[in-house]
């Protein structure tokens, strides 16, 4: 950390009482020249006097690491920054020369040839030379130097060594004001080097031009000038071939900078076409312009300029109308001036059938408020056939739309334009049913010159003529697509047409299983017209009525499977089929054997309870003798086969509890008894 107190106070202390000045004095820098892209142009030749400083600043500069850590004060406090170009390779020498001489002037000198300015403050390769030494006195960098990386401290010499600048580079000066009290400022005199940053040569113009929409003579020089020398009111201006009044005159970049190369001359109105010769006088001030070296621009420097007569501007034609149009485009041969354009369209007239009615235009306007094109706007679209003329005329208030030089835009000229009619995409449909094949037949009326078609028929058919025949093999809703155009016009109509089922053979049944004498009743949902019916029961019995015969199944095999079919017949003479299996068993009667032997063979090789069909709520357990539960389910059909946590269980007798209800009478039952295991 720099510190001027390095000798008088232990470290620790030194620390704070720095840190804390350094953050009492950090705030912005506003003025021009208290910041790096703001520097003061300097000329070697010149002394530049500073009278007072600011109280700002305070932004860390970085270098080369200092002895101890003493970086941490190296800071911009109540700065001055200066900006100069290495014409002639050599040495740099300077000294500045406090106005009191105890003040403590520090310095830093940064190479920032294709670099931001800003960027002394983050990257040290920016760095040339340095003193912050914490003496008070004249400092510089001179032959008495020793050092080009002097770093804070009482007792740090105030000369640094002089660096070698290189030719064409551009380099950036700190001027550092550390003393805290007072604002006393400081004399900066480049002198004892060999190096040479004076700017060469003195100021020419290079360029005239005039810009015919704000009346300005833009005049390019061929070196910067400050701009505190150019008056305000532009004395320094006069044309000596043809005729115009100056007013102001200001430098480009002038607000935030020093000097400029590019001035800009204001006159009072716009110059006729023709050949003009502007010229360098003695301004008010006493002197025309004058470089950072004190040249000035010679008095009778001048610049010719000539001014072509504007061209007409003419409307070349309108852009395509498209469909439905709200706002029409007029195409410029040249731009105009977007605040001549009348906001309420009054500059335009247009004609035809139907009657169309303006209600306003705009420009498609640039930064500098010229448009090569005119909006108009409508007050409704235009939807139907026709054909129109706008016309060009003065507007309400009797001014006329101008062009980019004043120039008035000829009256009554036409520019014409077609509509067309806007189409509907609606369409029409029949439908011919014939049992399960449904053919629809699409029609669109093609009116107001449709000449497309695209039918999608669920987002897989597509078809592309004016009608439509779509054949359906299934039922349901169907989703119909067109899209059409005329060329110009366009629309589109979703559509979901049902297919509505007519008829259908329904029935429904208890699944079983069926007891013995049990008796299975299907009842008849099936809907349409319908004429025939014809039921198959799958036992070898059949009947012709809407109304199921009631049955009993009597299964040759334990369990055994029946298909009980509907046929059905409409007026139309379609048919529908529909089955349904049911279950039929041999015995309902729920037992336990009283032995079982699980050794895979196929025979009883499970113990469960038999024949459960009718019986809910059920639980079956089983325990060995010492009362273990061995076995347990809810589910009739999941048998104990005889193992216990994986492993064989031993032989010998278990005891069952089978506890359910029985399904049709609600007659809850309990029952136990045993079961022998043999293998």
């Amino acid at each position: 950390m720099r510190s001027k107190f390095i000798f008088l106070y232990p470290l620790i202390c030194l620390m704070f009482i720095h840190i804390d000045t350094i953050q009492a004095q950090q705030s912005t820098c506003t003025a021009i020249g208290q910041n790096p892209s703001t520097a003061f142009p300097v000329c070697g030749t010149k002394v530049f006097s500073q009278e007072s400083v600011p109280k700002c600043g305070g932004r860390p500069v970085v270098g080369p690491p200092c002895p101890g850590g003493q970086d941490g004060g190296l800071a911009d406090v109540n700065p001055y920054w200066y900006k100069f170009t290495c014409y002639k390779a050599g040495t740099l020498g300077f000294k500045i020369t406090p106005k009191v001489l105890s003040d403590d002037y520090d310095w830093q000198l940064f190479d920032v040839t294709g670099r931001s300015p800003d960027d002394v403050f983050t990257d040290p390769r920016l760095f040339v030379c340095r003193n912050w030494s914490g003496e008070g006195g004249v400092t510089g960098a001179s032959s008495a130097g020793s050092s080009l990386t002097e770093c804070g401290g009482l007792g740090v010499p105030l000369w640094s060594s002089m660096p070698n600048l290189i030719e064409g580079h551009q380099y950036l000066l700190l001027l550092s004001h550390f003393t805290s009290e007072g604002q006393s400022g400081y004399d900066l005199e480049f002198t004892g080097g060999t190096a040479d940053i004076t700017s060469p040569g003195i100021p020419a113009i290079k360029s005239a031009t005039y810009n015919c929409l704000n009346s300005t003579v833009g005049i390019k020089l061929t070196k910067k000038i400050l701009c505190n020398t150019l008056t305000t009111q532009g004395t320094e201006f006069a044309f000596t071939r043809g005729t115009g009044t100056i007013t102001a005159a200001s430098g480009a970049n002038c607000s935030n900078g020093f000097d400029t190369d590019s001035l800009l001359v204001q006159l009072s109105a716009p110059l006729a076409p023709g050949d003009y010769t502007i010229a360098i006088r003695i301004g008010t001030d006493g002197n025309t312009v004058l470089d950072v070296c004190g040249n000035s621009l010679a008095e009778g420097e001048s610049a010719d300029f000539h001014i072509d007569v504007p061209p007409p501007v003419e409307m070349r034609g309108i852009a395509p109308v498209g469909c439905a149009p709200d706002q029409l485009k007029i195409v410029l041969s040249v731009p105009v001036r977007c605040s001549s354009i009348a906001p309420n369209g009054s500059n335009f007239t247009i004609t035809g059938t139907p009657q169309a009615v303006i209600r306003g235009a705009t420009g498609n306007c640039n930064v500098n408020n010229l448009t090569d094109t005119l909006i108009i706007q409508l007050a409704q679209p235009l939807v139907t056939e026709g054909s129109y003329t706008i016309t060009l005329t003065t507007s309400s208030d009797g001014t006329p739309i101008l062009g980019e030089c004043g120039q008035p835009v000829p009256l009554r000229q036409t520019v014409t334009f077609h509509t067309v009619d806007t189409v509907s995409a609606d369409f029409d449909f029949g439908l011919n049913r014939n049992c399960k094949i449904s053919t629809l037949s699409l029609t669109h009326n093609g009116a107001n010159d449709v000449n497309y078609w695209r039918w999608t028929f669920d987002s897989t058919d597509n078809r592309y003529t004016q009608n439509v025949t779509k054949i359906f093999g299934d039922f349901g809703v169907k989703h119909v697509f067109l899209f059409v155009s005329n060329g110009t016009c366009t629309d589109s109509v979703d559509r979901d047409i049902n297919l509505e089922r007519t008829m259908a053979a329904l029935f429904s049944v208890d699944p079983g299983p069926y007891c013995p004498l049990d008796i299975t009743s299907p009842k008849n949902e099936s809907y349409g017209n319908l004429i025939s019916y014809l039921w198959d029961y799958g036992n070898g019995v059949i009947s012709t009525g809407p109304d199921a015969v009631p049955q009993q199944y009597f299964p040759i095999r334990k369990e055994q499977d029946y298909r009980i079919r509907l046929i059905v017949e409409d007026n139309l003479h379609c048919m529908d089929t529909v089955d349904h299996i049911i279950k039929a068993v041999t015995s309902c009667y729920i037992d336990v054997p009283t032995a079982f032997s699980p050794n895979h063979d196929g025979m009883n090789d499970y113990l469960y309870p038999l024949s459960a069909y009718k019986a809910v709520d059920l639980e079956f357990s089983v325990y060995n003798r010492l009362g273990q539960l061995v076995f347990q389910t809810t589910d009739w059909t999941k048998k104990w086969d005889g193992t216990v946590k994986g492993k064989p269980a031993d032989v010998g007798s278990y005891v069952w509890m089978l506890r359910y209800t029985i399904k049709d009478t609600g007659k809850k039952v309990f029952r136990k008894g045993t079961a022998v295991l043999l293998r």
